[in-house]
């Protein structure tokens, strides 16, 4: 027999690779193997690594005590080449103490089986490693297809989550456009309260303000349901809504039901949704915004902590913009005026904590402001 032997290749038998460089060790081993596998010999590491540029095996048998390069310089080159390196590889070696068998294995080699080697030994531990190189391949290319799966099934749920946060988004806008072109007077009011409450929601989280409280919020879910808390307002006749100069009491008394009133359009429309976290904000912030800390506001008479933060941050918002904006009732006040009022209205119409904040972050209230993400 040749020292090297390319058969015609059976495509329904694995490929092994025998590396010896005694021929009679090849054709004994070739004669072993060759009625279930596609047998190549070869008679030296050096062909070995040749032969390897164009074919890759399902296995290798290979030597170690061989001239020029033995088996353990062999397997360290295949180890250190990434396109080959996850060949498997059993040595064959007529040593059986077992600090030859350790560095084998330590080196990268499965298997180590001594010779001359009992045929049927052979054969079946080759069979098993295969098996298992098999099943190793499978759960790989199970592993990839669940990485692709898992992937596109993160890409459906983006889409998914972008739709609903989309529809969010169209609703509120719809709902706060109805209350803009009905009080005409404050169509403004609803952006300018939005960015008020952005620079409060910021300087809560850059000051530590109430940690605890804000933890599970969504920042940005917020500001886009603070639209809604004059949502109320569209229950509220023209005569009175609209009305140029100043409310009567009674008058005011009605006003004052747009609180209510938003808070059940909100539930009316929260029994026909599941997406229930932005209406709910819109929600307490609709019912909640005109109470004040001393418990004089409306529409409950809450009082201090009974009042949800949310409405607290956004009676600060409110009012500031009522008060810097003009009115055909009333004329625009400075900032500076507007910052003193909510000073001297600490402890009464609002949280003094939060007035204490509004303070040290007044001038952002000044001016428009680039719209940014809340640092949350």
């Amino acid at each position: 027999m040749p020292p090297e032997r390319l058969k015609y290749m059976d495509t329904g038998k694995k490929t092994i690779f025998l590396v010896d460089d005694h021929v009679i060790n090849l054709k004994i081993g070739a004669n072993t193997l060759e009625e279930f596998y596609n047998v190549t010999t070869l008679n030296s590491g050096a062909k070995l690594l040749k032969m390897l540029e164009k074919n890759r095996p399902d296995l290798i048998l290979l030597d170690i005590e061989m001239p020029e390069m033995s088996g353990y310089e062999t397997i360290e080159l295949i180890k250190n080449n990434e396109v080959i390196r996850d060949i498997p590889i059993i040595f064959l070696t007529s040593h059986n103490d077992s600090i030859s068998e350790l560095k084998g294995l330590s080196m990268g080699a499965i298997d180590y089986v001594t010779k001359p080697f009992t045929p049927t030994l052979l054969l079946k531990r080759i069979e098993i490693h295969l098996l298992i190189e098999s099943q190793k391949q499978e759960l790989k290319a199970k592993s990839i297809e669940l990485e692709k799966f898992n992937a596109n099934l993160q890409v459906m749920v983006d889409e998914k989550t972008q739709t609903v946060v989309e529809l969010q988004n169209a609703v509120l806008k719809t709902m706060a456009e109805l209350v803009e072109y009905r009080d005409q007077v404050t169509g403004s009011h609803i952006e300018s309260t939005q960015r008020y409450l952005r620079v409060l929601m910021d300087g809560l989280v850059k000051n530590g303000l109430y940690r605890e409280e804000t933890a599970g919020w969504d920042f940005e879910l917020m500001l886009r349901s603070a639209q809604l808390h004059d949502v109320g307002k569209i229950a509220i006749a023209d005569n009175i809504l609209l009305k140029p100069g100043k409310l009567t009491r009674e008058e005011f008394e009605k006003i004052k039901t747009h609180t209510i009133f938003g808070e059940t359009v909100i539930e009316n429309i929260k029994q026909n949704t599941r997406s229930h976290d932005f209406l709910e904000q819109a929600r307490i912030m609709a019912v909640t915004h005109h109470e004040r800390w001393n418990g004089a506001g409306y529409p409950k008479g809450l009082q201090g902590f009974e009042i949800p933060l949310q409405g607290r941050l956004m009676a600060i918002a409110d009012v500031y913009d009522a008060l810097v904006s003009e009115r055909p009732y009333k004329e625009a006040i400075s900032h500076e005026e507007a910052v003193e009022i909510i000073k001297n209205e600490s402890g009464t119409h609002f949280d003094p904590a939060l007035v204490e904040l509004f303070l040290s972050i007044s001038d952002e209230f000044r001016s428009p402001q680039p719209a940014v993400a809340c640092s949350a």
